[in-house]
């Protein structure tokens, strides 16, 4: 997976981090977007067209001349560059100096943990790195504040003496799918998903089958198990994660059914298998007890109504459709309550520092 954060890897070119900072109206991307500018070319994407054309002149400018100063540029899409769009979006540029490349690669640790990245947008150069209880993770511990607006996503603050903040929660995917079966239809299902913010538990009792389904590699997102007892991780599996059942065995399928049926606080579930299938299993499920609305709940046959192909690529991306469409209703969901971050493990060095808040 080549995003913005895993390409500093080891890449020693100088770079622009681009970020989508604040949106007023329509956008092409949402606040938080980022993409990573070097002087030969670009990683990841702000939303494309005019903006991301200036977006990248910019960073390139700054590239050719030596200017590290962080800033931030606004954006009105319809006047000024003629998108369809219509809003204004704020753009935040940081140069990659030693110090905050430090910091990216710390990120990318971190990138099963919530963080907070806040960088200064005025002023001499200066960003920070926080956990999830205001601890100093990597940065510049002397200037950069350690208290900040929660209730909000990516968006732009100002401390007591006026300097305006960037304040971008970099949180760890809350998406989980918890795959059985490692045949056709799965590895596609895992290939789709690659590139997507979840992570995936595949699961299955041959272990060969992995390696013979990817063998270009396991995605980042990805961790296998191979089992004699897969029923132990619907148990181990999060709540509220996701399941998918299709592995080489009716029996397998049924027992795996049963257990995630016996989870109330599963989220959801689908099954591969025909209508006349599902029939089966909803007269096996309601003779050991399972309540109707719970068999109900039940996605099976799975993918997109009227996309009848069964071509394992076609189904993966008809299911990862489906999946999204769960996902980002549990995401808006997650927006409208007060934000609850996981927890993280406090580093050693953590520090009071002044408030500052949102613009």
């Amino acid at each position: 997976m080549a995003d913005w954060l895993t390409a500093m890897g080891n890449d020693t070119r100088a770079s622009v981090l681009v970020t989508v900072a604040v949106v007023e109206g329509s956008g092409p991307r949402e606040a938080g977007a980022k993409m990573r500018v070097t002087l030969d070319g670009q990683v990841d994407t702000i939303g494309g067209g005019h903006l991301e054309l200036r977006a990248v002149e910019i960073a390139k400018t700054m590239l050719a001349t030596g200017d590290t100063h962080a800033r931030l540029e606004r954006f009105a899409l319809g006047p000024s560059l003629g998108q369809c769009c219509g809003g204004v979006v704020h753009l935040a540029f940081e140069y990659v100096d030693a110090s905050l490349k430090e910091l990216l690669l710390a990120l990318r640790e971190r990138r099963q943990h919530d963080s907070w990245k806040v960088t200064a947008l005025d002023g001499d150069a200066a960003s920070a790195l926080f956990d999830v209880g205001g601890c100093l993770i990597a940065g510049t511990p002397a200037q950069a504040p350690g208290t900040f607006s929660r209730e909000r996503g990516t968006h732009v603050a100002q401390d007591g003496k006026g300097q305006r903040w960037l304040v971008d929660p970099c949180l760890a995917p809350r998406a989980h799918l918890t795959l059985f079966g490692a045949g056709h239809v799965g590895a596609a299902i895992v290939r789709a998903l690659a590139h997507l913010p979840c992570n995936i538990t595949w699961v299955d009792e041959r272990e060969d089958m992995f390696s013979a389904a990817l063998p270009a590699g396991l995605p980042d997102n990805v961790r296998i198990a191979a089992t004699d007892t897969p029923e132990e991780f619907v148990a181990m599996a999060p709540p509220g994660g996701s399941f998918l059942v299709m592995t080489h065995s009716h029996a397998l399928d049924q027992r795996l059914t049963q257990a995630i049926m016996e989870r109330e606080d599963a989220g959801w579930f689908g099954l591969i298998g025909s209508h006349t299938k599902r029939k089966q299993f909803e007269h096996r499920l309601q003779a050991r007890g399972v309540p109707d609305e719970r068999i109900a709940a039940m996605v099976c046959p799975i993918g997109m109504p009227g996309i009848r192909n069964k071509a394992p690529a076609v189904i993966a991306a008809s299911v990862v459709c489906q999946l999204l469409m769960v996902w980002e209703e549990a995401a808006a969901a997650a927006l409208a309550a007060p934000l609850r971050l996981a927890s993280a493990s406090a580093p050693p060095r953590c520090r009071t520092r002044a408030a500052i808040h949102p613009l």
